[in-house]
């Protein structure tokens, strides 16, 4: 895979895996990156993201059941009198590829805002919603509320999130564009679950 270096070792198939990536990445400058995808110890799952060597790390558990309920930071943030807070929305994954490729997504994401040169803290909902459009455009289904829901898509996908990145397009990529296009204005996002993130390193914990 050009400019993704790929390890697999769970139980997932290697060229379906790195099929997937490979999609993922389709247009994207990364330089030279690696993705190393392996069973975590315990959490249902977790992911970190290494500016300095351009290295992605996916966890799965070998435990997990599916469909498995992923909660999501991509809903919009409302104003509670002097506070603000962020609904949790779920997307329903159906096996082990799409929890590692939501996992792998949100963590490419992270590394696309560093390589776009944009200022890489609190981008938590813009990498969950990176990584939900990916899953519903390659394996269909919907976001949904904590009660099972379907939440309209203006109401999760609301930010250019490509051209909040352009930078980091491929040269034939940004050869097409004419004019870069501006994100839409949201808030900082809001750790509404346990959730650690730890300089570039984000783990999740459900």
């Amino acid at each position: 895979m050009s400019g993704l270096e790929f390890h697999n070792s769970t139980h997932l198939a290697d060229d379906r895996l790195r099929l997937l990536c490979r999609d993922a990445v389709d247009g994207w400058s990364i330089g030279r990156a690696a993705v190393r995808f392996r069973y975590s110890r315990g959490a249902d799952f977790s992911g970190a993201c290494y500016y300095r060597n351009r290295r992605i790390f996916v966890n799965i558990g070998r435990h997990v059941v599916y469909p498995y309920r992923m909660g999501t930071h991509v809903g919009r943030s409302k104003t509670v009198g002097r506070f603000w807070c962020k609904p949790r929305y779920f997307v329903e994954l159906a096996d082990g590829y799409q929890l590692a490729m939501f996992v792998f997504v949100h963590e490419l994401y992270h590394l696309l805002v560093k390589r776009a040169r944009r200022n890489t803290r609190l981008k938590e909902s813009m990498c969950d919603r990176f990584a939900t459009r990916f899953i519903l455009a390659h394996f269909g289904g919907h976001v949904r509320t904590e009660e099972g829901i379907p939440v309209p898509r203006e109401d999760w996908d609301f930010q250019d999130l490509t051209g909040f990145v352009a930078a980091a397009r491929g040269r034939t990529i940004q050869s097409r564009t004419k004019r870069p296009l501006s994100m839409a204005a949201g808030k900082p996002a809001i750790t509404t679950a346990p959730q650690m993130c730890l300089g570039d390193q984000l783990w999740l914990f459900q």
